[in-house]
């Protein structure tokens, strides 16, 4: 028999979709090299997932590669819903401005793949392998990973440290592991189509109730670039996919949506059911499940790829401060602790989503009149009808690397478990995101005027931030500017509102983990030894 050869990897991550391409250009920039193994050539068929939010970009660009994506993407934050002809209900995702980001932009999911890769070809740590599937994998005793890898030259072995299984709903780890993802699948079936169009659309999304020109049932119309519209239309649970795919059978249909005098050509069209379901547990020793491995949703409120990339981004931090020795293992059991949750509230907006729509029994269908009654005359109504909760980073509330948070800051401000707030400040003459300077590593925020920056307890946090292994970084936030010859980044907010943001007073101190949540905070200049216990814990001691 022969003998394979055998490579030695830290971490391969099986699937370049969007969440694994994401999880290698952030171990990249967080310094750790990392193989993805993908079984296709080519990237997505057909736009697939195209909606992505405000926290997926953040966590792009802090590796550098949201900027194709934002180039490209149809940015909007306005939303729509009708019932029948009549608009009852509008909204605006982004009201409170000064956000590096927007709100969400429309991308087909090819692009965003592509864009992605190419940024990753760039970065020093990369080593993406296509038409590299794997087909088996052995736990080893010293708890690695062997997989066995097939390609058109003939089968090698990977032995790796560290697995993170995006190789999506049909994954080979979770069916050979005889996992199961659990939950509620849904009869209702929808029709998908991509359509080119000549005329542009307004950038928002908009959500039909019974429409005119789809009886009894629901649509959504989002924009995408290139001129390209994505249809959704809700079809009989009893719909033979096989009859509704037929071209001519859809572009009747869209001819009575858009009506008269708009030319368009099909682009892509598929049929689908779904499910909200996910696994006991997304981690089996050294494999790590994201994404739709993990979890899938409906696709009402762009849950299902912006769940996956945030689950990488709390995951990447965690494996490379391991890899490094400045954390235990234990660390990389908060991966279920925190994601599980995220995947619960995904999961739960979901099948909210969807019941509305389709309300399952007389009692929810008379909830659902009611709602859409009120609606014409009470504000409050509006806020009922549920045509998709859209995707919004999760509060790790019960995390076990949270600190107790300080009382003094009564409930305002971002708490511990939440995610930092951007907002832009100046560095000298230039105006900059605090996300962005806030970086990819441990980091202190705190709040100054010049009195305090230059007085004993700042040293102290100062001191402490140095004699960390690894070094904390420190960013200094002042009222107004302060000369400063020692190197410290001191970020001016002329316009008070970081301070008010994060309801912060000089003196105010927040611990932000790698992925920027915030793991501790305190109202007033805290000791030294508050600090470190917060850092320890924060680190999965």
């Amino acid at each position: 028999m022969k003998q394979l050869n055998t490579q030695y990897e830290d971490v391969v991550i099986v699937g370049a979709g969007p969440v694994g391409l994401a999880a290698a250009a952030e171990l990249a920039n967080l310094g750790i090299k990392s193989v993805v193994l993908e079984a296709s050539t080519s990237f997505s068929d057909g736009s697939k997932a195209i909606c992505w939010s405000q926290r997926t970009l953040e966590i792009l660009n802090r590796s550098g590669s949201a900027k194709k994506m934002l180039e490209k993407g149809v940015t909007w934050k306005q939303g729509r819903v009708y019932r029948g002809h009549r608009e009852v209900y509008n909204f605006d995702l982004q009201a409170e401005p000064d956000f590096q980001m927007p709100a969400f932009i429309n991308l087909q999911q090819y692009y965003f793949e592509e864009f992605l890769e190419r940024h990753i070809e760039t970065l020093r740590f990369n080593d993406i392998r296509r038409s590299h599937e794997v087909i088996s994998f052995d736990l080893q005793k010293d708890s690695t990973v062997l997989l066995t890898v097939k390609t058109p030259e003939g089968e090698y072995y990977i032995e790796t440290q560290y697995v993170i299984a995006a190789d999506g709903v049909k994954s080979l780890f979770r069916n050979k592991l005889g996992l199961k993802l659990k939950g509620q699948k849904f009869e209702e079936k929808f029709l998908i189509t991509d359509i080119h169009v000549e005329k542009s659309f307004p950038m928002e999304r908009r959500f039909w109730f019974e429409p005119a020109f789809h009886q009894g049932q629901s649509a959504l119309l989002h924009v995408q670039p290139d001129n390209i519209l994505r249809i959704d239309l809700q079809l009989d649970s009893d719909a033979d996919p096989k009859i509704e795919s037929n071209p001519d059978r859809v572009k009747h249909r869209i001819e009575k949506m858009l009506g008269e005098g708009i030319n368009f050509d099909l682009e892509w069209i598929s049929v689908y059911t779904f499910s909200c379901r996910r696994m006991d547990k997304f981690t089996i020793g050294p494999i790590f499940f994201a994404g739709d491995s993990a979890h899938v949703v409906s696709p009402f409120g762009a849950r299902g790829g912006n769940g996956g990339i945030q689950d990488v981004d709390n995951l990447s931090w965690k494996i490379s401060a391991v890899l490094k020795g400045y954390a235990p293992k234990t660390l990389l059991n908060s991966y279920d602790r925190e994601r599980i949750p995220a995947a619960d509230e995904n999961i739960l907006n979901s099948a909210r989503s969807t019941n509305f729509m389709t309300p399952k029994n007389k009692a929810s269908e008379e909830f659902r009149d009611a709602v859409f009654l009120l609606s014409e005359e009470m504000p409050f109504a509006r806020q009922l009808i549920n045509s998709g909760r859209l995707s919004s980073p999760h509060f790790y509330k019960d995390s076990p690397l949270n600190s107790i948070d300080d009382p003094s800051f009564k409930a305002k401000g971002p708490r511990p478990g939440e995610l930092s707030i951007d907002t832009s400040v100046f560095a000298g003459d230039d105006s900059v995101w605090l996300l962005t300077e806030l970086g990819t590593e441990f980091c202190l925020l705190s709040f100054v005027d010049e009195p305090l920056f230059f007085s004993n307890k700042i040293r102290q946090i100062r001191e402490l931030a140095c004699s960390w292994k690894p070094k904390i970084k420190i960013v200094f936030v002042s009222d107004r500017e302060i000369k400063n010859k020692n190197g410290a980044l001191i970020l001016s907010d002329k316009n008070n509102t970081c301070f008010t943001k994060w309801a912060a007073k000089p003196g105010s101190v927040y611990l932000i983990r790698p992925d920027q949540y915030i793991a501790a905070r305190w109202k007033d200049s805290p000791p030294q030894k508050e600090i470190n216990c917060a850092l320890e814990k924060a680190m999965g001691h």
